[in-house]
């Protein structure tokens, strides 16, 4: 005599299982094959065609796969769940395969040229069409700018988010100061560029050069830092706080050597994404620096080379070698930005709090 198998609250069928038969792990690995033969079958017998395309197909298949087989096998619940799961893994991998397509993509064209002579030689007396140079000029360049916008930008982003945090509460002035930090945030890079093209030089009258440049690429980051050191001072405990202050220890000296020293790493981090996006702007650099082939470590005087402009000088030229100089410059900027954010981690793992 048969019996039908009750779930946890009383309802038959095995679609309320909490435990029950589970796909075996050579699933995931087929349903996916599966899903690439099934989609090329579809673009040979269809107009369809493009890499695009072909992989969010075959993201979709492999969806529908999956889900179809669980709920066949494990039941509704476990569908569900590996329904969740596979979204997420698969939009992640579909994130990443442009990112991953971006750098293997500069490290074959820029690999070609990057060398010692490229990296201890500028680009001065070197014609649209020879061959030969380097990115020195453009490397000093872009440190000397990250720099000098970093000191402008860190105090004055760090002292905003310990307002915000410590002392502006609901006020109506962190009101106001969290406003206009959103709204900065929302900046396009060529706005920041104008604005200071007709304060610095329109209005006062100084000479392009690179320190209006350090001063646009300051608005850009200082918001960035902001939200940043905001959300690692939020992170915390109040209790911290309150343990420093039963000891009759004044809020500002709370402040300085207990609270930033405990969030310390996460303003780092956020202080390296800052860094990491002034140092890839172009459109200030071009509007307010210019560009030149020479070297110059005047940052007040004359026109300075970066490796952005550098890269759109030379990816413009009508010859090979140009382009492949600029595939060099974009792997060292790269480079450079990744070693920034490795002594970010570093600095930030010795200044742990322990």
């Amino acid at each position: 005599m048969a019996t039908d198998t009750q779930s946890p609250t009383g309802h038959p069928d095995s679609d309320l299982r909490l435990s029950g038969q589970r796909l075996p792990r050579w699933a995931v690995p087929a349903t996916a094959a599966g899903s690439v033969v099934l989609t090329l079958a579809v673009f040979a017998l269809t107009p369809l065609q493009g890499r695009a395309d072909f992989l969010v197909a075959v993201g979709i298949v492999f969806l529908l796969g999956q889900t179809a087989a669980s709920f066949l096998v494990e039941g509704r619940r476990h569908a569900v769940d590996r329904l969740a799961t596979n979204v997420v893994y698969t939009c992640f991998v579909l994130a990443i395969i442009p990112l991953v397509a971006v750098i293997v993509t500069v490290l074959v064209h820029g690999l070609k040229v990057v060398n010692l002579t490229f990296l201890t030689h500028s680009q001065r007396n070197i014609g649209p069409t020879d061959t030969g140079g380097g990115v020195y000029h453009a490397i000093i360049g872009t440190l000397e700018i990250a720099f000098v916008t970093s000191l402008i930008s860190i105090p004055i982003a760090v002292l905003v988010a310990v307002y915000l945090v410590e002392y502006g509460g609901r006020g109506l002035l962190a009101r106001l100061v969290t406003f206009f930090v959103d709204v900065m945030t929302g900046i396009p890079s060529i706005v920041a560029g104008l604005f200071i093209y007709v304060v610095w030089i329109l209005t006062l009258g100084f000479q392009r050069s690179g320190f209006p440049a350090c001063l646009a690429l300051a608005i850009l980051m200082i918001p960035v830092v902001v939200r940043s050191t905001e959300e690692m001072l939020k992170l915390v405990p109040n209790e911290l706080r309150e343990s420093s202050l039963a000891l009759g220890v004044p809020k500002w000296r709370t402040i300085l050597r207990v609270v930033i020293p405990t969030a310390l790493p996460g303003i780092i981090t956020g202080i390296m994404l800052g860094v990491a996006r002034v140092a890839g702007e172009t459109a200030p650099l071009l509007l307010l620096t210019g560009y030149t082939q020479s070297i110059n470590f005047n940052l007040f005087s004359g026109p300075m080379a970066a490796l952005p402009t550098l890269i759109f000088d030379q990816a413009g030229r009508p010859s090979q070698s140009a382009v492949d100089r600029a595939w060099g410059a974009a792997l060292v900027l790269i480079v450079i930005v990744m070693l920034l954010n490795l002594v970010a981690r570093v600095i930030a793992r010795l200044t742990r709090v322990r």
